[in-house]
Formats: structure tokens, sequence, C-alpha cells
């Protein structure tokens, strides 16, 4: 149970402990909110609500500009995404290595619906992005992503299927493409606190990217998971509200 009084500018949770209290302007609170509001973001759909230079981009608004400021750190020369959709994320990258003169953009997707491929190919981005339909852990797919990118230093996101198994292999598959310094995303791993919620399911507990990459980081020590530091912020240092926690896994060596 949680209550909220905006006069007293405080924050009540109910734990198995006891009673939490939090001021409004505290970390604590911020982090009590967040968690609630991530929920809330879920099972209304709310990214639903969004599109990028007119194609719908199924993402919450502030994990796209984290994104942003690590793409723009990184200038990665291709930018490899799995899941394609409507292909708003694939603009969205699309126009950043525009605005950085830097980069172009591999979509890859096992079903690129007609509709969705042709608006794609008709956007003013379509000539920095490249399309190519199936499995993302089909060898001879991973083959085909390997050719098209080359030497060329590349990030890579994963936003197809989110089941452990189908990560994990996309974890694996990908990772060697990565350079030092470099990073793989892994997103939605907030599928495991959702669990219970309408919209959820019992499994997500377990099956989710982020057990994915956990296990993933474990035996392979080459890489690590990174929390990113805003390179701005005169506020509190405070958790991202966010459905991609534990995305962010950099090669270290």
């Amino acid at each position: 149970m949680i209550r909220i009084d905006l006069e007293a500018g405080q924050v009540y949770l109910d734990t198995p402990s006891g009673e939490v209290c939090a001021a409004l302007g505290s970390r604590e609170a911020f982090e009590i909110l967040s968690d609630v509001w991530t929920r809330c973001t879920w099972e209304t759909k709310y990214v639903y609500s969004f599109s990028w230079l007119g194609r719908p981009v199924i993402q919450l608004p502030d994990d796209l500009v984290r994104l942003q400021e690590l793409i723009y750190q990184l200038k990665p020369d291709v930018i490899v995404e799995t899941g394609v959709a409507h292909g708003g994320g694939q603009v969205f990258l699309a126009g950043l290595c525009k605005a950085m003169g830097h980069g172009r953009v591999i979509g890859v997707d096992i079903e690129i619906r007609p509709h969705n491929r042709k608006a794609i190919e008709k956007h003013e981005l379509s000539p920095l992005i490249t399309l190519i339909e199936g499995s993302s852990i089909d060898p001879a797919i991973v083959q085909q992503v390997r050719l098209a990118i080359g030497s060329a230093k590349s990030l890579f996101i994963l936003d197809s299927n989110h089941s452990k198994a189908h990560v994990l292999a996309e974890l694996e598959a990908y990772s060697p493409l990565v350079p030092v310094g470099g990073y793989v995303v892994a997103t939605d791993g907030v599928m495991e606190r959702l669990s219970r919620s309408p919209r959820g399911h019992p499994d997500w507990t377990w099956d989710n990217p982020k057990a994915a990459v956990e296990e993933f980081v474990a035996a392979h020590p080459e890489f690590e998971v990174q929390q990113l530091r805003p390179p701005f912020n005169e506020g509190l240092e405070l958790p991202p509200v966010t459905h991609w926690p534990s995305a962010y896994i950099r090669r270290v060596r």
C-alpha cells in the first residue's frame, strides 16, 4: 500500500517490516513512485503513444534519451537493432546518424510486414537503413549481419523476442562483433518486475532479458553491465526511470 500526502510532501509505503516514510524530494520517494509509474506505463500501453519522425516508436522516452547520449559518445559506424515492428526505432537511430554525419542502421526482424517495409523504405532516412528479414539468431541471418557490418565499429540493440533463451542466443551470436569499449543493449528487462500485472506472465520472474544478461555476463568476464551516468545533472543522483534495467553491457576487454 502506498499513500501520498501532497500537503505534507510525504510518501508512505507499507512494507513487511513496517511503514516507510519518505519526503517527496528524496531519492527514496523517487524510487517508490517511479516503480509505480513504470508499472502504470506498462498497464496503460503508454509507450504505444509515441512516434519518431512519423513512425511509431514503442519505447519509453527516458530510454531513448539515454540511448542517444551513448550513441553520440560512441559514434558507431553501424547500429544493429533486432526487432523492427513499425520501424520507429530504425528511423530514430538513422536520424541520430544523419545528425552526427556518421553511421548507418541495420534492422533485423523475423517478419517485416509489407506495409511497414513500404513506409520505412519511402522515409526520408531510408538511405541510412538496411532491413534484413529472418530470425536474429538464425546462423544464416547472423552471417548476413556480419557481412553487412564488415570491419565497421558496431553497436547492437536487442529488441526482438524477449524470452531469456532468445536474448541469450542473441548475446552469444553478436557479442563477438562488439569492439572493446563497445556495447550491446538488451531492452525490456522490466518484464521481471511485471510478472503479476494483468498484461504480464508469472514466468517473467525468470524468463526475461535481464535474466539473460545476468547469465551471459557471468559466463563472459570480458563484458560488464554498466549503468550509464548522465553527462549533465544539477539534481539528485537518481536511479533511471526505465523499461531497460541492466540493459547496457559493455565490452571491457
